[in-house]
């Protein structure tokens, strides 16, 4: 019964979390598509063989597949699924046909189509984040240690996992990333820390060592760190804010996030943090299973924004297939007023989708590389 148990707790999730996320995204590139005319032939959630579907009265057919990896809209005159290529029945259409079609609007208007599908996910996340923030109040990831690094500064100053942080050299220290800004500013590397464990307050000195961090490419990096690691649970402090107040600051969390994710990507790229972070679709099920099993709806629900920022932002890279490539190609066409080569576009998408295959492979083996040490930590 233990197989029922998971798929209970890891499959279903992760399907319900893809399927949202996939919804959303596709469904901005469909609202603005048919806000300019375009007529589109399918919307698909998924991929491979249709299981269920129907057709609206303006011809889409809206439909979901067997592959639940993804999804796609497909406008008309579309070679495939991608908008990579132009089909032969555009060869005989009118000119009255022709403003429905997708491949002969100006550029503007396909980079407004292509923007459309990471904007709707980015929107989705405020709603979600002004929605909590109004029903439920602030939330925030507290500073509870969930483990201590061997070796670290944490296990040798005494710190304990399930200690809450309460002030490092006497500032308050409010949620988790208040650690590492006050280990920074730490001077003469000591810090006085003082946790709650077990209901009492205790006064530790730690002695803050740099420690060196390895990248990819061999760089060695010096950095103070205390060396604890989030409990991952969120808190909400049940202070409701206004409508104005709410949107505000799901805004300015979402901005944040991005933030974040840009700079991890940039330590990647410079070599500064390594690649082990990249994840991919088994990662993103792991992710979902355990939140369903050990936490509960609010946190599925802000794992669920999470990761409506990352697919939004990861769509605007500038990666021929990707919206953010489709993007750059049609502004460069508005520059220069000039559609790029049927051929140039073509060994773009080719490289494009090399890139993208590598990426998911290298993502896939990490994934396995983690559950194996998983299974057998």
């Amino acid at each position: 019964m233990q197989w029922l148990v998971n798929i209970v707790y890891y499959v279903v999730p992760f399907l319900v979390l893809l399927g949202i996320l996939v919804f959303v995204h596709e469904l901005g590139h469909f609202f603005v598509a048919r806000l300019l005319g375009v007529r589109v032939d399918e919307f698909s959630i998924g991929f491979g063989k249709e299981l269920c579907g129907r057709t609206d009265k303006k011809g889409t057919h809206w439909k979901i597949a067997a592959v639940p990896l993804g999804g796609y809209c497909k406008f008309f005159g579309d070679e495939d699924a991608s908008s990579a290529g132009e089909s032969e029945v555009l060869k005989d259409l009118s000119e009255e046909e022709r403003k429905h079609v997708f491949q002969f609007l100006p550029p503007f208007k396909k980079i407004l189509i292509a923007v459309a599908g990471p904007a709707a996910n980015y929107l989705f996340a405020i709603v979600v984040f002004a929605a909590i923030f109004l029903s439920l109040g602030k939330m925030d990831f507290p500073p509870i240690v969930g483990a201590v690094i061997p070796g670290s500064a944490a296990e040798q100053g005494g710190i304990k996992a399930q200690d809450r942080i309460l002030t490092i050299n006497g500032h308050e220290i409010k949620n988790f990333t208040d650690i590492n800004y006050e280990v920074a500013l730490a001077a003469d590397g000591k810090a006085e820390v003082v946790v709650l464990r077990n209901g009492d307050e205790k006064k530790l000195q730690l002695n803050l060592v740099p420690v060196e961090l390895k990248g990819q490419n061999g760089k060695v990096t010096r950095q103070v760190m205390l060396g604890v690691k989030s409990l991952s649970v969120m808190e909400v402090d049940h202070e409701r804010l206004g409508f104005a107040e709410a949107v505000r600051d799901a805004v300015v969390e979402t901005w944040d996030i991005t933030a974040a994710t840009l700079r991890g990507v940039g330590q990647m790229v410079t070599g500064q943090r390594g690649g082990e972070d990249v994840g991919g679709i088994i990662r993103i099920a792991e992710l979902s299973g355990d939140i369903t099993k050990e936490n509960g709806i609010l946190d599925f629900v802000v794992f669920m924004a999470l990761l409506s920022i990352n697919l939004g932002l990861i769509n605007l890279f500038p990666i021929p297939l990707l919206d953010g490539g489709h993007i750059v190609i049609n502004f460069i066409e508005l520059v220069t007023r000039r559609e790029l080569g049927a051929t140039f576009k073509e060994i773009l998408f080719k490289a494009g989708f090399a890139l993208i295959m590598a990426l998911m492979v290298f993502a896939t083996w990490n994934d396995v590389v983690r559950l194996i040490n998983r299974w057998f930590a």
